[in-house]
């Protein structure tokens, strides 16, 4: 939105669009000018609005889901340490497939006495340690679970100790089960996404940290799995086991599920606290965050349409509706999330490490916010809506619509105008 232009001269626009498109019979749903007074209460209300944003998730807040029973997280200290989930005891086997013909000439084992421990892992991160941002988000849920700094080793640096020779096609993995193969949550990559990093992309890593904490129980610790560009069942909670296999199939938990496990993030708008009510010509601040997933981030849009707007069957991404451009918000100055006066430690791998600022914005499997100030409404029922266009000019939710391969429908939420 052109943030020079007046509050008046954006309705009339507003109006006279609604006007071709609805016809006679959507001139009573049309905007209604504001006052001054309320257009100046509605500014202070949207810049306070982008105050209260915070980038980065605390730990603590994180959503979580958990399968085993009883949760994890909630045994006592002594059974974590019994079962090696605590830094003391903590060991990540790296293994053959015994289903397959894959070959590995050290696997790294606690029948061998060569599982990797809490300080092997410890010794590899003083040399090969990487942090880097990314937002946790599951495939079939619209809202994110949380965005974090994570802090790890590439996982390829670990499994060149197991010294693999051939026949090795996947990598898979799963964590803490309970002893219970039916609690068992297994996770693949191909072999050459973890060993090769295309330009441009993250390595998949064993994390150990998160806004510069360590991982708690709740948050996957003392070990998970972080992969970048895919959604939260790839990135696998109290990681113990690594399973180098032939297989060719991606015969992980979620995919036996019917969920499309190979397809990255996609790039999705979401309000933050819409309004559900507002007074017939008082202009709207709305803020909202989108997620930045493989195809980038090029704008974020927003649409207020009459309730009983005729429906469109021949479009059904509801690209005819009449999308307004609204402001992508610059890296913030404080990012929140628990770290220390909010400031970064070096340094992000999305980041120059000359100018201490990320390479470009907004970054690829992160999250970014967003603000507009809608004109006023006259007295009505609306339908609010938000999308993003990705940096290919592909509008959400195409280039890839289907919801098994995540969740990305446009958010919809109701407004009243009294």
């Amino acid at each position: 939105m052109d943030e020079t232009r007046s509050s008046r001269d954006d309705q009339d626009e507003f109006s006279r669009r609604e006007l071709l498109k609805l016809g006679a019979a959507g001139t009573l749903a049309l905007g209604v000018a504001s006052t001054a007074a309320q257009a100046a209460e509605a500014t202070a209300r949207l810049e306070e609005a982008k105050a209260k944003l915070a980038y980065l998730t605390r730990p603590e807040a994180f959503r979580e889901f958990n399968r085993e029973k009883p949760p994890l997280p909630q045994l006592p200290a002594e059974k974590r340490r019994e079962v090696g989930l605590d830094p003391e005891t903590w060991h990540l086997e790296v293994v053959p497939d015994p289903e397959s013909n894959s070959q590995v000439a050290n696997p790294l084992s606690k029948e061998r006495g060569t599982a990797l421990t809490w300080k092997g892992l410890m010794a590899l991160a003083e040399k090969h340690a990487v942090r880097f941002l990314k937002v946790l988000t599951c495939t079939n849920m619209p809202d994110p679970l949380g965005m974090g700094l994570w802090e790890g080793v590439p996982l390829r640096d670990v499994l060149w100790l197991a010294r693999p020779t051939s026949n090795v096609r996947r990598v898979a993995y799963w964590g803490y089960d309970n002893g219970d193969p039916k609690q068992r949550f297994i996770v693949s990559l191909p072999i050459g996404r973890v060993l090769e990093d295309p330009p441009g992309e993250l390595p998949v890593i064993l994390c150990y940290k998160l806004n510069g904490q360590w991982l708690s129980p709740r948050n996957g610790g003392p070990v998970r799995a972080i992969v970048p560009e895919n959604y939260a069942n790839k990135s696998v909670k109290w990681l113990t086991r690594v399973v180098l296999s032939n297989s060719f199939q991606a015969n992980d938990t979620y995919a036996l599920w019917n969920n499309d496990v190979e397809s990255p993030m996609k790039t999705a708008a979401r309000f933050l606290n819409p309004p559900k009510e507002a007074k017939a010509g008082e202009p709207l601040p709305l803020v909202g965050l989108a997620q930045v997933g493989m195809s980038g981030l090029s704008k974020v849009q927003y649409s207020v349409e009459p309730e009983g707007a005729p429906p469109r069957p021949d479009d059904p991404h509801l690209t005819q509706c009449e999308w307004r451009d609204a402001e992508v918000l610059p890296p913030p100055t404080n990012w929140g999330g628990g770290l220390p006066d909010g400031k970064l430690p070096p340094i992000p791998l999305q980041f120059d490490p000359a100018s201490g600022k990320p390479r470009t914005w907004p970054l690829r499997y992160t999250i970014a916010h967003w603000a507009a100030l809608a004109p006023g409404l006259a007295a009505g029922r609306y339908h609010l809506r938000c999308r993003t266009i990705d940096s290919n000019g592909c509008a959400q939710p195409m280039p890839r619509p289907f919801p098994k391969a995540g969740n990305n429908a446009i958010h919809q939420v109701p407004l009243a105008i009294v």
